[in-house]
């Protein structure tokens, strides 16, 4: 059993930065692929993006692609995003979430492990 908790979500202006940060319990975290997620009223969770276990390797949804990192720090057992450039429609809860498995996807029902997720909202 994996349990993640978000921290980091806020209120910022249009063109701001945030930083987002999941804590993981559990073992073998390393071996995860890990990956954010957003769901805004109305529409349905949208991924954001992800990391291979080892951290060499992320993938973005292209409409965060350059304006956001995600990274990992395996001996600590979390994850991050930072966000820079953002924009209002950004707006949404964010979500970490932990997939035991090596490969990749961005398909957010192939996720075993979901946190509570955290708010962020860009002001215009």
């Amino acid at each position: 059993q994996v349990q993640l908790i978000e921290s980091g979500g806020g209120l910022v202006q249009a063109g701001g930065s945030l930083r987002l940060s999941c804590a993981a319990s559990g073992r073998s975290f390393s071996t995860y692929v890990m990956g954010w997620f957003r769901q805004s009223p109305g529409k349905e969770r949208e991924y954001v993006a992800a990391i291979w276990g080892s951290g060499g390797s992320t993938y973005y949804a292209g409409s965060v692609e350059g304006r956001f990192t995600i990274s990992r720090d395996n001996a600590r057992n979390t994850v991050s995003l930072q966000m820079n450039s953002l924009k209002p429609e950004d707006t949404a809860i964010y979500y970490c979430a932990a997939r035991p498995s090596p490969v990749l996807t961005t398909l957010p029902t192939k996720y075993d492990y979901w946190g509570q997720g955290t708010q962020v909202t860009v002001s215009s």
